[in-house]
């Protein structure tokens, strides 16, 4: 998960979706939902995922200059 210009934006790495959201708790609906509908009738040990996955987030931070 990353901040854009005017969005925070997350990319999933073992399942491929990407979403975005206005606020952090907007970001976090829309990848689970994102996710739900891409493993939607899916077999997720094809996916290597357990029955109940869970989704684990990084917030990518840009640390300002210090001189």
């Amino acid at each position: 998960m990353y901040k854009g210009d005017t969005h925070y934006v997350a990319e999933g790495v073992d399942v491929p979706v990407v979403t975005q959201g206005k606020t952090l708790d907007e970001l976090a609906h829309n990848i689970q939902e994102a996710v739900d509908l891409q493993l939607e009738g899916e077999n997720l040990a094809d996916f290597n995922l357990a029955p109940q996955p869970s989704i684990l987030a990084n917030l990518e931070l840009v640390l300002g200059s210090h001189a």
